[in-house]
This record gives C-alpha cells, sequence and structure tokens, in this order.
C-alpha cells in the first residue's frame, strides 16, 4: 500500500513499517521522529483514510509510544479503535485489559488474513494475548521471534486497513 509522503516519511525513519516491535514496554523514540508525530494531524497525514485517527494511534505504536497511542485509541468508539487500544494493552503487558478490549473488538475484517499468516483456521486474539505474555518471558527464543513477527504482521493489516480509501 502506498501511504502519503509524510506517512512514508514517519516510517522510513523506522525500517519502512518492516521493523519488528517488542512485545512489551515502549522504547526511547528518536527525537526526529518524536517530532513528526507529534506535529501529525490525522486527516492530514491519511487523507481519504476510512479510520485516519487509529491509523495515526498505530503509528504511535508502531514506535512502540504506548501512552501516546493510548491516548487516542481510548477517544475512538469504533472497533478499529478497539483493536489498537487492545494491542496497546497487550503490550504493557495487560493481558486482562487487552482480553476485555478484544471481547469489544469482535470479529475483524483482518481476521482472517491474520489466521492464513498464523497458519490458523481462525484468527483468536485471545490465544494470540497468551502467546505474546509467554514469550516475551523467554526473551531471544524463537517464540519470542515468531510472537514478534506476527504482531508485526497485525500491525500491518491493521494500520493498511485503518489507512486505506473506506470508498
Amino acid at each position: 500500500m502506498i501511504y502519503s509522503d509524510a506517512v512514508q516519511e514517519i516510517l522510513r525513519l523506522g525500517g519502512d513499517g518492516k521493523r519488528v516491535m517488542p512485545l512489551a514496554g515502549s522504547l526511547a523514540l528518536d527525537d526526529a521522529v518524536g517530532r513528526l508525530l507529534k506535529k501529525a494531524q490525522a486527516p492530514e497525514l491519511f487523507p481519504g483514510a476510512r479510520h485516519p485517527e487509529a491509523a495515526l494511534s498505530g503509528l504511535w505504536l508502531y514506535f512502540s509510544r504506548l501512552d501516546e497511542s493510548h491516548e487516542i485509541s481510548q477517544n475512538i468508539h469504533s472497533v478499529e479503535g478497539r483493536f489498537w487500544h487492545g494491542i496497546m494493552h497487550r503490550r504493557e503487558p495487560d493481558a486482562g485489559n487487552a482480553a476485555y478490549w478484544f471481547r469489544r473488538v469482535g470479529r475483524h475484517p483482518v481476521f482472517e488474513e491474520l489466521a492464513e499468516a498464523a497458519g490458523v483456521a481462525r484468527w483468536d486474539p485471545f490465544a494470540f494475548i497468551d502467546q505474546c505474555e509467554e514469550a516475551w518471558r523467554k526473551p531471544g527464543s524463537a517464540m519470542e521471534k515468531d510472537a514478534m513477527e506476527l504482531q508485526l504482521k497485525e500491525w500491518r493489516l491493521l494500520f493498511a486497513w485503518c489507512a486505506r480509501s473506506g470508498a
């Protein structure tokens, strides 16, 4: 998917949207990324997007800025806001709170592609919460690597869903 020049510039500073994110916790934000994101306005970054605010929440999350992502997602009263909110709590890590938000998501159109990426018949966000919780306790393990790669696929699918045109 092609994003606006501003979004592409921001993503370039973080591996072009291909960098795996930690399963738990926040990271220090590069000053250049921080300046760009702090002045970012969702409608300008994501013109014509189906869910620009949700995409902005996801962008903050990509750069492991949980507080900033949370501030946005908790004020989005849509399935996408709840989805980002659930991911953010999973990464705190707060499995119980993440499960609460995923119960409020129900089914989402990206679940089918996530199931395919995970090699399962049906995507189960609750099983993924458990997988991530177990994996972050085993740093450097194959389990952690697999969970981080699947988390990135989840991020990319939901980000593209939110950022693409709803028309």
